[in-house]
């Protein structure tokens, strides 16, 4: 069997487990069925095998072949709108239950880490840079509407020479650094949790894509040389689910954003770049985000490609965006080049719900996808115990589809992006 290779990421060429896992060539059943092995789906899968279920997860390609193992690498908290956006749309008392699990996600992370031993480069603290004045303002409100709601000790604003201390540029004016955000090596965070699925008993398939999932009790869930019949089904495919659930289409829009790697730093120059080795991303609308790898290595990333198309020019799109940042890199050679795909959704929070009676899913994290998905396998586990009133809180978020439909989202949205790319310049 030929087995669906990782895009040509660093993560890839790093990634501390190879093997291949099989096809799915044979009938099932099962309590769940996990339709993707990214986070949404493993961290689903891993809750469940806690709580006493038997699952059998899915995957098109290869575990974390997806956003999960090509994304930043960021652990950030909250969700891509904030706290107090939801509550506009809840209410405050309402409000509070999100405000209780804008942390957890990240939490959950590190728990996973400790509990099962994955190697994935973990280190601690995160910083939002601010380009102006008008942003720090935001910073400031941030961190008073996190504390409001409990997140009180991991907090701090950095002035101008504060800033210089965590971010060797001239760039900012100031940050906050939050200590219980982070980084890790994402495609190895997912293949360990891969393996902890695997240690309870959970089975993995690659190259299983789905091809049909038939409604019922037992639901069946179809592939090309096999089925899974399953009490539950956990639809966990995001920005790669494709056409397989044209009910979760309308809502959303898969999107594409391109990261590039250099070759390894010296310490010195590392040290130089960013003295705490925290994460960073500034307050841009389309922003950008960077760290050092465990080898030292710069890993930057930025823009947005809107329907996921997969531009040719990575090198050209990001470069420049990382030399504004640090000129000082001018001659350091760019060893990867990729870009990975998120799904957005108009409001920009997840989409969480059922299909008929017991079909679940979750998706468009909107490229806040690290912390949130695996509060959703949590959430996930939850619901299918019957403790659903954290997975409702997020079900009851309305969604509205893209203006024009399929056929001009994508230009409607890249015309959103560039009004709020020209805010940003302008400082407004």
């Amino acid at each position: 069997m030929s087995a669906t290779p990782h895009t040509e990421s660093y993560y890839a060429a790093s990634a501390n487990d190879t093997r291949i896992r099989p096809r799915l060539e044979e009938h099932l059943e099962t309590d769940v069925c996990v339709i993707g092995a990214g986070y949404t789906g493993l961290s689903s899968a891993l809750h469940l095998l806690e709580s006493g279920f038997k699952v059998v997860v899915l995957e098109a390609a290869r575990i974390g072949w997806g956003a999960s193992g090509r994304n930043g690498g960021q652990i950030v908290n909250s969700y891509s709108r904030d706290i107090d956006v939801i509550e506009k749309t809840v209410g405050k008392e309402k409000g509070k239950l999100f405000g209780e699990m804008a942390f957890e996600g990240g939490r959950i992370i590190r728990e996973r880490i400790e509990k099962y031993n994955i190697d994935c480069d973990l280190k601690n603290g995160g910083v939002f840079a601010a380009l102006n004045q008008k942003q720090m303002g935001h910073l400031k409100a941030q961190k008073a509407l996190w504390e409001a709601h409990g997140h009180t000790e991991q907090l701090e604003i950095l002035d101008e020479a504060g800033i210089r201390n965590v971010v060797n540029t001239e760039r900012y004016v100031g940050g906050m650094l939050d200590k219980s955000g982070g980084h890790i090596h994402p495609l190895n965070l997912a293949l360990g949790e891969a393996r902890a699925v695997e240690s309870l008993g959970g089975k993995i398939f690659e190259d299983s894509a789905v091809l049909d999932v038939v409604e019922g009790e037992p639901a069946i869930v179809k592939t090309e040389f096999g089925q899974v019949k399953a009490r539950f089904v956990v639809v966990a495919g995001n920005a790669y689910l494709g056409k397989l659930m044209p009910e979760l289409m309308a809502k959303s829009m898969p999107c594409g954003t391109q990261v590039i790697t250099t070759e390894p730093l010296s310490d010195e120059m590392a040290k130089s770049l960013l003295p705490q080795d925290y994460c960073v991303e500034d307050c841009n609308y389309l922003l950008d985000y960077f760290r050092l790898s465990g080898d030292k290595r710069l890993i930057y990333g930025g823009g947005v490609v809107y329907g996921a198309r997969d531009p040719d020019n990575i090198k050209s799109i990001i470069l420049p965006k990382m030399l504004q940042t640090f000129p000082q890199l001018k001659d350091v050679r760019i060893d990867f080049t990729w870009t990975g795909n998120f799904l957005l959704t108009l409001s920009r929070l997840p989409q969480v719900g059922r299909i008929g009676k017991n079909i679940y899913y979750s998706q468009g994290c909107s490229g806040h996808g690290v912390t949130y998905t695996h509060l959703a396998g949590k959430l996930i586990a939850e619901v299918l115990n019957g403790q659903a009133t954290r997975f409702d809180a997020f079900a009851a978020l309305p969604h509205y589809p893209f203006p024009g439909g399929h056929a001009l989202r994508v230009p409607f949205s890249a015309l959103g992006a560039w009004y709020y790319t020209v805010r940003d310049k302008l400082g407004i």
